[in-house]
């Protein structure tokens, strides 16, 4: 998706409260547009659907300066910071989720998904409903109902895999009376019917898009790609232990169906620059930004307070420690070639790109997280936003951004909801465990491991191939590094650890940093709890449901466990 510069319009609640007697002085309010307008213009109704790829801001520190998309992004904290990944420097929600502190009261900075979700679902139903009365030609409304059935199916996406059961609405558009009249849009689908709803639902959109959707007037939005990705991600979803309601087989085939329409590539031109550009051959489904719609700042939030940023999303020791050296093996493995002296030293590149580290170079001079007199230590500038691991996050940021005073200057770099590596990872997962690491299933040209080696061999990667021989099982650990490592940061990883149930395991250990010393020359590094009290507890793997929306139902919607 190519989405440029947002319309808005304050219409879902004006839809919702169409119905509504007007007060005697008959004021229509300048920041509605009314149903009816939609309804009878051709243009406003497609502005309409435009504006179903952004959403309203539902709690704080969502958009700056343009909607949230289909999920928080660069908003402040990244989703990472809510997983073994990083720590949020000031919180902003993350740290009850860290701590096992969520409840249907506190959900942090994930409070908003099932308002967001539920909210788009109804406008995307409310579009289609009137999409046969609008005055356009059968092909574009062919494409509008593509459309909006991604966008519906993304929206139970993101419902399913944060509260796993959904309610399934249907084509169905809400009205107020209905909280009390009709008991089905209280009640919880099974997983697998919730699954397979969203998943028949991009079949639908796939066979309703195009490949390519990018000339002027369309803004470039869903294209069959883009729900052939999502249909991917899911079928992946489904086949894994928590959700154990698919095949692997099936996932092989929804991630080959990308693969087959030949549009997309690993990208050569930079791993660390894929994520500055606007579009590359890599990206499958992204939010643009423009001067008149940006996004938070990302270099002065999440930069180093020796230079007068603010920490922000800060990568924790248990990232870093997982980074394989340039050998292929792990930092704990014989052989490696690691140097506990020269911690950062030989490396996968992707480390350099993702984490700022001490001794780095940035922005003209070297990275100083030691102590004592570290310019980016607690030693340095803004103190109170010092990293609480030691390290900085890279991935994303553009230095030719300044940090001062960037509101006019920055928040420009695309989102990236899907690109062709998640994919290769979603086939290698799935053949591996439905056909084992070297088999190429049918209709296929590659292997398990074929597919991890193609994104190790990326130009400025260039990290060891995996070789022949390894057991499922070693497959599998390939696998899942290879997710650790190349979609750090892009929200994959608070999804992973839970669908392969390891969540218990891995968000139990402690939330740790460094503390690098420096005396005269020579630096000492030891570990440190960087946030107290992390733990993971098993009613986590789903969110709990916000009070509020089991208030507004009257009890009528059923809590997940331990909530």
């Amino acid at each position: 998706m190519k989405l440029y510069k947002p319309l808005y319009f304050t219409i879902g609640a004006a839809l919702l409260f169409a119905s509504c007697k007007k007060d005697f002085l008959e004021i229509n309010p300048t920041a509605v547009v009314a149903p009816e307008v939609v309804e009878k213009d051709s243009t406003i109704f497609e502005a309409f659907i435009l504006n179903r790829y952004v959403s309203p801001k539902l709690q704080e520190k969502e958009g700056e300066g343009s909607g949230p998309g289909f999920g928080r992004g660069f908003e402040y904290s990244l989703m990472s910071s809510n997983t073994d990944e990083s720590i949020y420097t000031n919180d902003d929600g993350t740290w009850a989720m860290q701590r096992g502190q969520i409840s249907p009261d506190n959900l942090g900075s994930t409070a908003s998904f099932w308002a967001r979700s539920y909210r788009s679902i109804r406008e995307c139903n409310y579009a289609l409903q009137i999409l046969s009365t609008i005055t356009m030609s059968a092909g574009h409304k062919k494409l509008l109902e593509g459309e909006l059935k991604f966008i519906r199916a993304f929206r139970y996406h993101d419902v399913i895999r944060n509260y796993g059961r959904a309610v399934l609405i249907g084509d169905k558009v809400t009205q107020l009376q209905d909280n009390l009249q009709d008991d089905a849009l209280f009640k919880r689908a099974t997983l697998k019917e919730s699954l397979d709803y969203a998943i028949a639902q991009l079949d639908e959109a796939a066979a309703l898009l195009p490949v390519d959707n990018s000339t002027n007037w369309q803004l470039g939005r869903a294209t069959k790609g883009a729900a052939l990705a999502l249909k991917s991600r899911l079928t992946l979803y489904a086949a894994s232990p928590l959700y154990n309601a698919g095949t692997w087989a099936s996932a092989v085939t929804a991630a080959q169906a990308v693969i087959s329409l030949n549009k997309y590539g690993i990208y050569t031109g930079g791993y660390n620059k894929m994520f500055l550009i606007n579009e590359s051959n890599e990206v499958i489904f992204e939010r643009l930004y423009t001067t008149n719609a940006r996004h938070v700042c990302l270099e002065i939030a999440n930069g180093p307070n020796g230079y007068n940023a603010w920490g922000g999303n800060t990568p924790m020791q248990n990232l870093v420690d997982d980074y394989q050296t340039t050998s292929g093996k792990a930092i704990t493995e014989a052989g490696s070639g690691y140097d506990p002296s020269k911690p950062y030293a030989n490396r996968d590149p992707r480390f350099g790109y993702t984490v700022i580290y001490d001794g780095a170079s940035y922005r003209g001079r070297n990275m100083e997280a030691f102590i004592p007199g570290g310019k980016d230590s607690k030693d340095g500038n803004s103190n109170w936003n010092t990293t609480k691991t030691g390290y900085y996050l890279k991935k994303f940021m553009n230095d030719a951004f300044p940090i001062d005073n960037p509101w006019d200057v920055a928040g420009l770099q695309p989102w990236i909801y899907m690109r062709y590596s998640e994919i290769l990872l979603n086939f290698a997962e799935a053949a591996n465990e439905a056909y084992g690491p070297d088999a190429v299933p049918a209709g296929s040209s590659m292997s398990a491991r074929d597919a991890v080696n193609m994104i190790r061999s990326r130009p400025d990667v260039n990290m060891p191939a995996i070789a022949n021989g390894l057991s499922q099982s070693q497959m599998r650990d390939a696998i899942r590094y290879e997710r650790r490592v190349e979609l750090a940061f892009e929200e994959h990883r608070y999804y992973d650890v839970r669908r392969w149930k390891i969540a218990n395991i891995v968000e139990n250990k402690a939330a740790s940093g460094i503390i690098i010393t420096k005396n005269g020359s020579n630096l000492s590094y030891a570990t440190k709890v960087a946030l107290d009290g992390k733990i993971f507890q098993d009613k986590q793997y789903w969110l709990p449901i916000p009070r509020s929306e089991i208030l507004s139902s009257n009890g009528k919607l059923e809590q997940n466990p331990g909530y």
